[in-house]
């Protein structure tokens, strides 16, 4: 039996090469030789469980890659923590709407197939954003009025391609968008869960949506389901998929490194300007947590 091979050209200048034994390469597109010209045609062949992984998470790895000015994560701490509370409400506040608007489209042309994903999906992720709202107000903050006047650096460009994706005539991409955000969630251990948790004394949970959005929550099952259903679509699906994917990673390794960049005093600075008063959060450490 010859190996399933499935690839895709992202960013116009790559392409990504993936079989079902798991082997996955990434090709310039300009030098592609005699051996890979085919590769320089869509594909058109049927999608298999391990190619196709091979293909989204390839997407998201090659992303990465490329934004090679990414500075060392910062150790956890109280303020960037809850500035990534901020992040989580506004990029899980809109995602039910603009899922049921792609599947609504999917509806009206008759793939009824990823109409029924969709509605899934939008069901699953309802109300995520309140678990961000209930974070915040679990370390004494005023939520609402800090998420209704601060939206952190780079969010805005993540919520408006995610609009876009789901607002086109033919929305598939908005798959792409959901398997990036679930994939990089469903990767954080247990031990990034619990050197937040370790900020905080005991009777204080603040880490709601951080475990629902991690390998503790359904993400790595919601992940293993994308890849399933994403297999047995048609080829120009999945091709338009993994460009959505790498498009989606490229904008969220901008914003970890943006965020990065910024120091814990200039975060301290928007949020409390957001809050409209003193926050005093350098002063809520509680002596080193639990």
């Amino acid at each position: 039996m010859y190996p399933v091979t499935e690839w895709a050209n992202v960013a116009g200048d790559t392409v990504i090469i993936a079989r079902d034994a798991g082997e996955v390469w990434f090709h310039p597109f300009s030098s592609l030789e005699e051996e890979t010209l085919p590769f320089a045609k869509p594909m058109t062949c049927k999608g298999a469980l391990r190619s196709t992984v091979g293909l989204l998470d390839g997407a998201i790895r090659l992303a990465f890659e490329r934004t090679d000015d990414q500075p060392a994560k910062p150790d956890p701490s109280l303020i960037r923590y809850i500035y990534s509370l901020v992040a989580a409400y506004y990029t899980s506040k809109d995602t039910p709407r603009n899922l049921l608007r792609a599947a609504e489209r999917f509806k009206e042309i008759g793939r009824m197939e990823v109409t029924r994903y969709l509605e899934m999906r939008a069901r699953e992720e309802a109300g995520h954003h309140r678990l961000a709202l209930k974070d915040l107000y679990a370390v004494g903050l005023p939520a609402k009025q800090i998420v209704a006047n601060c939206m952190p650096v780079g969010i805005k460009p993540l919520c408006d391609l995610f609009d876009d994706f789901c607002l086109r005539d033919y929305p598939i991409d908005s798959i792409g968008f959901s398997y990036c955000s679930e994939r990089i969630a469903a990767v954080k251990p247990e031990a990034e869960v619990d050197a937040v948790k370790s900020l905080f004394p005991d009777g204080i949970d603040a880490t709601r949506f951080l475990r629902s959005h991690s390998s503790l929550g359904s993400e790595v099952s919601h992940v293993e389901e994308t890849i399933e259903f994403v297999s047995e679509l048609p080829a120009s699906d999945r091709i338009r998929i993994v460009q959505a994917t790498y498009q989606s990673a490229v904008l969220m390794a901008e914003s970890r490194r943006l965020e990065s960049m910024k120091s814990e005093a200039e975060i301290c600075e928007e949020l409390e300007e957001a809050a409209g008063k003193e926050l005093h959060l350098s002063q809520r450490q509680w002596g080193g947590g639990r």
